[in-house]
């Protein structure tokens, strides 16, 4: 499913800053996020608008950069053959 690609490389790349802080998975949980949520979002599962929001407040990031080409290729429609 192409959306899965989407959230997949979106938990690799929110993944990236909070290492980067040096956040950690309690750290986390002190912004709202759940000790099982935020390991379900570094590994690709799909969430909602308003928690990639959250997200960007932590990390104090516009969304557009965190999305930003995540999007490639996901609209191509299939190839059909005849």
């Amino acid at each position: 499913m192409k959306q899965e690609k989407f959230f997949k490389a979106l938990g690799t790349k929110v993944r990236g800053p909070s290492r980067e802080t040096g956040y950690s998975q309690d750290d986390m949980f002190f912004y709202g996020f759940s000790a099982c949520h935020w390991p379900q979002i570094e590994v690709g599962r799909p969430i909602t608008v308003t928690t990639l929001l959250r997200i960007c407040g932590v990390f104090e990031v516009p969304m557009a950069s965190v999305v930003r080409r995540l999007d490639a290729g996901i609209y191509e429609k299939p190839t059909v053959h005849p």
